[in-house]
């Protein structure tokens, strides 16, 4: 599953740079857009999902009428925890991939 979202990352996302910080992959574009976060890197001692988390960094900016990020307590990284993918799931990750890379670009050009 990581190995996948990572390949949809670096396809939808071709000028990306991809770091590792807390033994995960983080995309940076002009900043910070996305991270891939497995279940199996804890986030403290215990697990707290199931399966892989996909995270927007500015995911309250993202048009997501239909609720399908989550946001929990957060007030900006949204993310959406996936332990299998269904073709409507890369479709949609797909545009939030998009729309993150827009928006990244709109808040550079406003520097």
């Amino acid at each position: 599953m990581l190995r996948f979202l990572r390949i949809l990352v670096l396809d939808c996302l071709p000028n990306c740079k991809e770091k590792l910080s807390f033994n995960v992959p983080f995309y940076f574009l002009n900043k910070s857009v996305c991270f891939i976060w497995p279940a199996s890197v804890t986030w403290g001692k215990k697990e707290t999902y199931k399966g892989v988390r996909i995270g927007f960094a500015k995911g309250y900016l993202l048009s997501d009428e239909m609720g399908y990020l989550e946001k929990g307590n957060r007030k900006q990284v949204y993310w959406r925890d996936i332990e299998r993918l269904e073709e409507s799931d890369i479709e949609l990750l797909k545009s939030y991939l998009f729309e993150t890379a827009m928006l990244d670009e709109q808040e550079n050009i406003k520097k």
